[in-house]
């Protein structure tokens, strides 16, 4: 590609102004102010000439032309240490674009309910804004704390949670007993809610009326956060 920079810069250094080297050229001084705009680019008679009224190489001005001279002077070991470091180059650039390109949501995930041995509700306001690539419908969004509902909701992760009450026997809730939060495949029963992990290692827990647990809402979603 030809460089127009490149062009503006030798003449400079030459001390021409571009009505000279136009007249040199034996070209208009628009056609030749176009070259330099990059709004046209001479063609290879023209290009040729400028190289040897400039005093360079005709590849010089190609936009490649100061990677390629400087290569062509090293020696094997350090064009091959140069050429690692290009590629490395390359794929941060590449993972850049592509992070510019994707859209990322972000969610504001309160303090941990638990998906293990239980966690305290939050309650406190304060939340970690996490980013993910998809626009989940929720009311609330917190973080997910133990293994008891591996496979399927894993430590880290972020439960997202729509305030509901108790809609069908086995349906995945957040649920608030005994101070404490759950995410729980729930069953209703005659005297509470039977709740179960997914993750057979833990036994069913049993949470009586009388102990006034609450559905805090139904699991429609989880995600690891994703890097913005």
């Amino acid at each position: 590609m030809f460089a127009n920079q490149k062009l503006k810069k030798r003449r400079q250094e030459l001390g021409l102004s571009q009505a000279q080297l136009a007249d040199q050229m034996g070209i208009s001084r628009p056609s030749y102010f176009n070259w330099e705009a990059g709004k046209t680019k001479p063609n290879q008679k023209n290009w040729k000439k400028l190289a040897q009224l400039l005093k360079v190489d005709s590849a010089y001005f190609l936009s490649q032309y100061d990677i390629v001279e400087i290569y062509s002077h090293l020696n094997e070991d350090n064009k091959n240490k140069t050429l690692l470091y290009s590629q490395k180059l390359l794929e941060q650039q590449n993972k850049v674009v592509d992070l510019m390109k994707k859209k990322y949501y972000p969610y504001k995930v309160y303090e941990r309910l638990s998906a293990g041995t239980g966690y305290s509700y939050f309650g406190d306001g304060n939340f970690d804004t996490v980013f993910y690539d998809e626009e989940i419908d929720h009311d609330f969004a917190s973080w997910i704390f133990g293994d008891s509902m591996e496979p399927t909701f894993l430590n880290g992760e972020v439960a997202l949670i729509k305030q509901t009450g108790f809609d069908y026997d086995g349906a995945i809730y957040a649920v608030d007993w005994n101070d404490q939060t759950y995410i729980k495949k729930v069953y209703r029963e005659k005297d509470g809610l039977r709740l179960v992990s997914l993750n057979k290692k833990y036994a069913d827990m049993f949470a009586p009326y009388a102990e006034n647990p609450r559905i805090i809402g139904l699991i429609v979603g989880n995600f690891r956060p994703l890097e913005a």
